[in-house]
């Protein structure tokens, strides 16, 4: 992939405060009266979307799966199947944010040939995502879905990253052992439902009490997911699947957690301690806009990801609307300074912005 790099000092304390005020004249009213016609879901979007890319992206893999070793074609379907799947995994975000009671049999659909063969039913990412979104939740140590990294040392974003060699591994465990086990054993079943049964950055992560639905649904995708995870591992030990199945499945599945890591560290600035709840200007002046080159962004930042910090403003907006709000809101606020502190070049120079930032305050520490 290739990136416009920009060479931007590290934000210092000073700019840190100033864009905390400057968020107080961010011109919420305005924005949302650009916008305020794009909140509505478009079902034929999700459903071809969503469709072609899980049939394209499964094609893939079983074509990777029977070319020879190594040769291109094995190379060229798994990169295919890589992008593909990840695209269509990203669309749990989009479940999070759907109005409760609709798209009832997409989400049936996505959990059934997404979710669960890649061990990450919607249920995970439910309830965790919402809270995120809360203004006295997000960047404090109770949002799963941030890290201060920008105040850590960079090595802690490395590390990151490379947790996602584990997280497929990890997965299968939770599934295929802890949930039988979680029945069999109440107490252990209250420590999966609060410590690992969330999609999150921050392993110290606990489901809040009101986060942990556990209902008939949850216990539905829960145990759908156990039995498939069964299923593969006794077939293949009879040996009706080849081994392999297994290993391009871990590759695979690695390959789209790095990629998500990498796209999450671009998604926001991580600058707050979670020493205090951020206003809803605060959360967006915190978040990343990465509009990009239209054909390679969405290929790390999906599903309308790549305007993360506009999402932030309007949570319910639907992915397809995304570029327009931006547009709209770039050209049509009457002062849109503030609007255009949340933009980036491309993935590398998102990266390279809160990895300066991070060594700075590493600096200055010692």
């Amino acid at each position: 992939m290739t990136a416009t790099v920009t060479e931007t000092p590290p934000t210092t304390q000073a700019e840190t405060t100033q864009s905390e005020n400057a968020s107080t004249e961010f011109p919420l009213r305005e924005a949302h009266d650009l916008v305020r016609d794009l909140m509505t879901p478009n079902p034929w979007i999700y459903w071809s979307d969503f469709l072609f890319h899980i049939a394209l992206g499964w094609a893939a893999f079983f074509t990777a799966l029977f070319s020879p070793l190594f040769s291109l074609w094995q190379i060229a379907a798994y990169v295919v199947a890589v992008l593909a799947l990840y695209r269509s995994a990203i669309f749990v975000h989009e479940l999070a944010h759907l109005k409760k009671g609709t798209f009832k049999f997409f989400r049936l659909v996505w959990n059934c040939i997404c979710g669960v063969p890649l061990m990450i039913p919607s249920f995970t990412y439910d309830g965790v995502h919402n809270e995120h979104h809360k203004r006295d939740v997000y960047g404090t140590s109770k949002d799963g879905e941030y890290v201060p990294f920008a105040t850590k040392k960079p090595v802690e974003m490395v590390g990151y990253v490379l947790l996602s060699f584990l997280l497929a591994p990890l997965l299968v465990i939770r599934f295929l052992l802890l949930t039988p086990l979680s029945y069999l054993i109440p107490p252990l079943r209250k420590i999966v439902w609060e410590r690992a049964s969330s999609l999150t950055i921050d392993p110290s992560y606990k489901r809040a009490e009101n986060a942990i639905r556990n209902d008939f649904n949850w216990q539905q995708q829960e145990m759908v997911t156990c039995i498939f995870a069964s299923l593969i591992v006794i077939l293949v030990a009879f040996e009706f699947f080849p081994y392999s199945v297994l290993v391009l499945w871990y590759l695979v599945a690695t390959m789209i957690f790095i990629l998500n890591s990498l796209r999450t560290l671009a998604a926001h600035a991580y600058r707050n301690p979670g020493e205090k709840p951020m206003t809803h200007a605060e959360q967006y002046l915190d978040s990343i806009n990465v509009p990009g080159n239209p054909l390679i962004t969405p290929l790390w930042a999906p599903v309308g990801l790549r305007y993360h910090a506009t999402h932030h403003l309007f949570m319910s907006m639907p992915y397809h609307n995304l570029g327009k709000a931006q547009r709209r809101l770039v050209n049509g606020l009457s002062d849109n300074s503030l609007y255009l502190k949340t933009l980036r070049g491309g993935l590398w120079e998102a990266l390279t912005k809160i990895w300066q930032e991070s060594a700075a305050v590493s600096a200055n520490k010692r």
